[in-house]
């Protein structure tokens, strides 16, 4: 059997988190049993979500365990198979966390699942066609419940879900305004992602600034949002929501390293009657298949032309990890692994 090397979270973070938090180990791969696949790994996602994980407090998932490998998406190829329903070569996407190599029981429900690359690049099932895509089709569709012709705003917009959401709010007639950090940023998500217009967050340091950014990209005010961040960011989009507006909150990465994230304004929720949601799209698998096969189709047809950051190599992880989580990743990061 194969040498399997893996990054392990062998302490917890104390405020940020830093590359010390983790550790790369290696050994053999166990022995498959009857049922079981070996699967090598040829890309990681790696996600916010992860941050949370890494921290021994209540939250909606069990933490990290210390001393096992972090938890994550992989897309791999089979190599061995003790199962039926899985053949040596067949693509595959799974939770093979931060490792070269997983042993995957094939009957286990959602564990493994074989995906066609022949229109579809394997890497983008774990962005664009995988959990990010479905998680923005989720609070788009679900939560935000669009019209045609109203206005859409997103945070993190060039990164994986956010990329998705504006083009799953254009395909539904939205006028779709990001959030992105940086000049390059928000040109990529007006001339390649089809934004109508991006706001560069880093030139309004303060609410009022980035809420009169947000009035002038938003005339006609914000029906929808897609809250990927948190913050000051949310303050100012409070400012700009009409009556009856929609919030889906997917993630509060602005708090992630446990910086409490007070609302200025909680009134304003009151006031123009919003409906604010949060959810975990693991617990909406009914809707997978459906978002999935719109995300691909948007994915093969060029509609949605998400852009990756690549890392080189497993050792590569907890750096990358630590850029993400400050903004320095371009689109959904990943790690390469072979």
């Amino acid at each position: 059997m194969p040498t399997n090397q893996q990054i392990v979270l062998d302490n917890r973070p104390q405020g940020e988190a830093v590359a010390s938090n983790f550790k790369l180990v290696s050994g053999p791969t166990p022995a498959l049993l009857q049922g079981q696949v070996l699967v090598r790994h040829h890309y990681l996602s790696l996600d916010p979500y992860m941050r949370g994980r890494m921290n021994d407090g209540k939250s909606y998932a069990a933490p990290q365990p210390l001393g096992e490998p972090m938890i994550g998406g992989t897309v791999g190829e089979v190599v061995e198979s003790k199962h039926p329903k899985f053949a040596v070569g067949d693509k595959v996407v799974g939770m093979g966390g931060w490792q070269e190599y997983s042993v995957v029981n094939g009957d286990d429900l959602g564990a493994l699942r074989k995906v066609d690359t022949t229109h579809i690049p394997l890497s983008a099932y774990l962005g664009a066609v995988g959990m990010p895509g479905v998680t923005a089709w989720y609070g788009l569709v679900k939560i935000i419940e669009p019209k045609a012709g109203e206005t859409m705003v997103v945070s993190a917009a060039t990164g994986a879900v956010g990329s998705a959401f504006g083009a799953l709010a254009k395909a539904r007639g939205c006028r779709v305004v990001g959030i992105a950090g940086g000049p390059d940023k928000c040109k990529y998500a007006v001339d390649e992602l089809g934004f109508d217009e991006c706001i560069d967050y880093k030139q309004h340091p303060h609410v009022g600034s980035l809420a009169k950014a947000l009035k002038v990209a938003c005339p006609n005010g914000i029906d929808g949002y897609f809250e990927n961040v948190g913050g000051m960011i949310l303050d100012a989009v409070l400012l700009r929501m009409n009556a009856f507006g929609r919030i889906a909150v997917c993630g509060m990465i602005a708090g992630y390293n446990g910086e409490p994230l007070p609302l200025t304004n909680p009134a304003l929720i009151l006031v123009s009657r919003l409906k604010v949601q949060g959810f975990i799209v693991s617990e909406h698998m009914e809707v997978w298949p459906e978002a999935l096969k719109e995300l691909g189709t948007l994915v093969a047809t060029g509609k949605l032309r998400p852009r990756e950051s690549v890392a080189p190599g497993i050792a590569a992880a907890p750096e990358a990890f630590l850029g993400l989580l400050k903004g320095k990743n371009f689109g959904k990061q990943l790690v390469k692994l072979i």
